[in-house]
């Protein structure tokens, strides 16, 4: 994880909210369906420890996707996510409907929030948000128009570095890791 970049940490040490999108973020992309219909996703396990360890330091996490799949509610009731939008195209007006009927709960600000994409319709909230991200393999126009790119693709680490660079920012991360030792 190249986090040399001073700039990159300082808008990571401001992140209280981790936003995410799901095909191409935390899935590789691809799509799969079995002979009766259903729809099979994978989900990458270290993505999954990154956002755990991201909650457990109070950084929240949520997803805002454009498809909807019972697979995306299950994994994020296995990660304890509770912040899910699906079936949203117009991601950022998703999130501001979003942020306006958390008022009551939480009170976040733009520069507060990241959100990590892949794709086009992804750009307008990576462009909005404190610290907007692509994953390594994201199309070449939205990586141009981020804050950084991962070096990891999307559903092969991608939301575990994303963790760790918020996790380095906020001084966390090297206390985090001497916990398992």
């Amino acid at each position: 994880m190249n986090t040399n970049n001073q700039k990159i940490l300082n808008l990571a040490k401001s992140i209280r909210l981790l936003l995410l999108d799901v095909d191409g973020v935390m899935t590789d992309g691809q799509l799969y369906f079995g002979n009766n219909g259903e729809e099979l996703k994978a989900f990458n396990i270290q993505d999954g420890l990154g956002i755990k360890l991201l909650q457990k330091s109070g950084v929240q996490v949520g997803i805002i996707t454009g498809r909807s799949s019972a697979l995306v509610e299950r994994r994020a009731e296995e990660l304890g996510i509770k912040l899910v939008v699906q079936g949203r195209e117009d991601k950022l007006s998703a999130l501001k409907e979003t942020l306006e009927n958390l008022k009551c709960s939480h009170s976040y600000q733009m520069k507060e929030i990241a959100f990590l994409g892949d794709d086009l319709p992804d750009l307008a909230i990576i462009r909005q948000v404190g610290l907007g991200v692509a994953v390594a393999n994201a199309h070449k126009f939205v990586a141009k128009n981020s804050h950084w790119q991962t070096s990891k693709k999307g559903g092969h680490g991608a939301v575990r570095e994303l963790a760790e660079l918020i996790l380095q920012a906020k001084d966390n991360l090297d206390s985090i890791l001497s916990d398992y030792l």
